[in-house]
């Protein structure tokens, strides 16, 4: 694997920029229940997630900038997504809590682990992987639930509240674990 290059204005990191530029529209769109401007939002920060990946790599211009800037984004759209649809109540606040607090304690934890013993890569795990793939998906579904009334998305909606609080509880569970072990092992 080629060293991180240190330039910060690569093509790819300017998208992950213009995907934190989305996130006041994304939130004032939902707020004000203008739901199409937020799917839009929503699906062109999609676009530019999978975009910023794909040119880091094809044009050889991965950062250590993008590696951190990258997840960051895509955390602080999600986090904002559950935070904005609790508060209009769309979504439960349980729900909500449940996976700011998930975010936290993986913030933390990461931040605690740099802190003590220097900078260790952890990939996320398939559980991990479930949780924000579901995560997307229900935020996805709430809004178009918005904007379509439909009892069907209403079931997709209810249903998808418990998968994703089974898979906050169980990836942060197993989060926990591989953290200990891995720290315990150095």
């Amino acid at each position: 694997m080629k060293p991180f290059k240190k330039r910060i204005f690569t093509v790819p990191n300017q998208l992950t920029f213009l995907r934190l530029g989305f996130l006041p529209f994304f939130i004032i769109a939902i707020h004000y229940g203008r739901y199409s401007i937020a799917l839009g939002l929503l699906i062109a920060a999609g676009i530019s997630d999978g975009l910023d990946g794909l040119l880091a790599r094809k044009l050889n211009q991965k950062t250590a900038l993008g590696a951190y800037l990258d997840p960051i984004a895509d955390k602080v759209m999600q986090s904002s997504s559950y935070l904005v649809l609790a508060w209009n109540r769309k979504i439960a606040w349980w729900l909500a809590i449940m996976v700011l607090g998930h975010d936290g304690l993986i913030l933390v934890a990461c931040t605690a682990i740099i802190l003590t013993v220097g900078f260790r890569p952890f990939p996320p795990s398939i559980f991990g992987k479930a949780n924000t793939t579901c995560e997307i998906l229900l935020v996805v579904t709430v809004i178009v639930l918005a904007i379509f009334p439909n009892p069907y998305l209403l079931l997709a909606k209810k249903i998808g509240s418990y998968i994703v609080a089974c898979l906050v509880m169980l990836s942060g569970v197993h989060y926990s674990v591989v953290v200990a072990r891995r720290l315990e092992s150095e």
